[in-house]
Formats: structure tokens, sequence, C-alpha cells
């Protein structure tokens, strides 16, 4: 009953918006919204990081506006990195701001909740000519041109909060201008968006060098995941050859402290691991306890439009849309 008040809550406030389009605020430049229906663990901010790889190769300096979850200090805009590199530390960006701007270069990445604020300074200081709204979906107060949304199977028949995972129905995907199938298994019926898949993959682990020498490929390790939903992260780390003899799991954007690190290292070495692999996004969260004791990796994740052709042909005619929009 609560899960059916709740769905019901989130379709009148995406309804009030669309009836009241002078509500939302308008930036100078293309908005493109990356998102979701669910609670975390669809793969959106690796999606975000691709759409933005996709943008600077077609010329366009991207801004990427991220809320940063849980970061602190209370100003309203953030640079976490301009063109030239990155300019704000964990405390002051959030671990996925971070991480973007780590691998983002001639990205930008800005951080703070007001996201008109965040991509006003961007167009107008830093040069930028379109903007990624990472996680933008349900963030109705800003006005975008573009809606990508990343669906999993389970997304089109679960319910909403507090009984279930989703945020809003699944009928809110009328929304949609593109919707990112994130699982072979999910079909899709939308005459009304443009329809693409994902595909996932890893890279081999890197270690950082602040641990020491790490060890080689298939070596015994402890698996550690501060995530939404750590279980393809295991799976990948098993599937890449290497032999996990302890794993751990915290809450989504851990803040690890000292004493984590020190109760992490003496359950690897208790456990016969020769090093601790986790996530990047995780390793954002542990690098301020660098050096470490023992060596730490983490597995590289990619999150991929496919047909990639396609889908980079769609996106550039979505944007040019967007502009003719604009200007007109």
């Amino acid at each position: 009953m609560i899960s059916l008040l709740y769905a019901a809550a989130a379709r009148r406030r995406r309804e009030w918006y669309a009836a009241r389009p002078q509500a939302r605020k308008r930036l100078r430049h293309p908005v493109i919204s990356v998102g979701n229906i669910a609670v975390g663990g669809r793969g959106k901010t690796p999606f975000t990081a691709a759409v933005t790889r996709i943008l600077l190769d077609l010329g366009e300096v991207p801004a990427i506006l991220s809320r940063g979850y849980r970061r602190a200090g209370a100003e309203g805009a953030v640079v976490v990195r301009d063109r030239d590199g990155i300019r704000a530390d964990l405390a002051r960006s959030g671990d996925e701001p971070l991480m973007l701007a780590r691998q983002l270069h001639g990205a930008i990445v800005m951080s703070g909740a007001d996201r008109y604020t965040s991509g006003r300074v961007a167009e107008e200081h830093l040069g930028a000519t379109v903007h990624v709204l990472d996680d933008g979906f349900q963030h109705l107060q800003l006005d975008r041109d573009v809606d990508i949304v990343l669906v999993a199977e389970e997304d089109l028949t679960g319910r909403t909060l507090p009984g279930g995972r989703l945020r809003e129905p699944a009928d809110v995907l009328i929304a949609a201008d593109a919707i990112v199938a994130v699982q072979d298994t999910v079909r899709i019926n939308a005459p009304h968006a443009a329809v693409f898949g994902a595909r996932r993959s890893v890279a081999p682990v890197r270690f950082d060098p602040a641990g020491g020498h790490p060890p080689g490929p298939g070596a015994p390790v402890m698996a550690i995941a501060g995530i939404a939903d750590p279980a393809p992260f295991f799976s990948a780390l098993t599937t890449s050859g290497w032999k996990v003899v302890v794993a751990r799991t915290f809450g989504d954007h851990h803040p690890y402290s000292k004493r984590d690190i020190t109760q992490i290292v003496a359950a690897a070495r208790a456990a016969g691991a020769a090093a601790v692999v986790t996530t990047e996004k995780d390793l954002v969260r542990l690098r301020p306890f660098r050096p470490f004791a023992m060596p730490i990796g983490w597995l590289p994740l990619t999150m991929e439009p496919e047909p990639p052709e396609e889908f980079r042909r769609w996106l550039a005619a979505a944007l040019g849309a967007a502009r003719d929009s604009i200007i007109g």
C-alpha cells in the first residue's frame, strides 16, 4: 500500500513539472541526462563516462553535473575538474565526481546539489558547450533536452520504494528519449524512444603504486566493495582469474576510516590474501589513506552503448536537434 502511494506521488511530481515548464531552470547549452528509475546498481556513472567520451570525440567540451553525494561543505558549485586538471579533493567533490574527473581528461566535472548553478559556472567560466547530468532522470528542476534512462529487467515489473527498489514506476519511461537495456534479457517496447543495449566490460586489475609490489593474476585476494550492487564486481573479479579468499561489503558511498583500513588489511592477511582488490569508486575513497600496508588494486569497469556507432549517430543528431531548438 505504501509503495502504491509512493508511486502515485512520484507520478504526480513528474506531472506537475511537465505542466509547468516555467518551473524548470534553463541553461544556455544543451543538457543530456543519464539516469535510471531504480536505486543504484544500473551502471549510470560508467555510462555517463561513456557518453562524455563520445561528446569529447565529437569535438564538444562536455561538463558533467553531479550531485556529489556525501561531499563535505556547503559550496554551491565545486569545480572538480576543468579541461586542464583536477581542482578539488574527495571531501569537496564526492567519490563519483572525483572518479569521473580522474578518468575524463579534457572534460569538465562539477559537483553540487544545485546543478543549474554548476552548469552556469561551467558555461560562463570554463567553456562548456554541452552538459551531462549524472543521475538526472528525477532531477526535474533543471530543464534538459535529452533523457537517457538505463533499465534492468526487474525495473519493468518491480515495486517502488519503500517496498521495492524503484524511485519511480516503470510507466514514467514514457518521458525517456532513449532507453538503454543493461541486460540481454530486457525486452523494451517503446515506440516513443530510441532503444539501445549496453556492454559491461572490465579491464585487467590495476594496482596503486603506494601499496608495494603487486601479485600476479590468479593470486589469492580479498575483495571489498562499497557500492549499491556489489555482486557483478565480485563475479567479474572471479571471472578475471583472481582467487577471492574473503569478501566484504560496505554501504554505498561508505566513508572509509583508518580503522576500516586496519581491519581490512588484518582480515586479508588472516585469509592468506596477497592483495586487496576493490572497485574504482571505492579506490577514490581509499586513496587518502596511502601508503597502504599491502597491495591494493581496482577493477576498472566500463559500460558502453550497443550498437556503438548507431548510438553515436543518435546522440549527435539529438544534440543537433537540441541546439536548433534552443536557437529557434
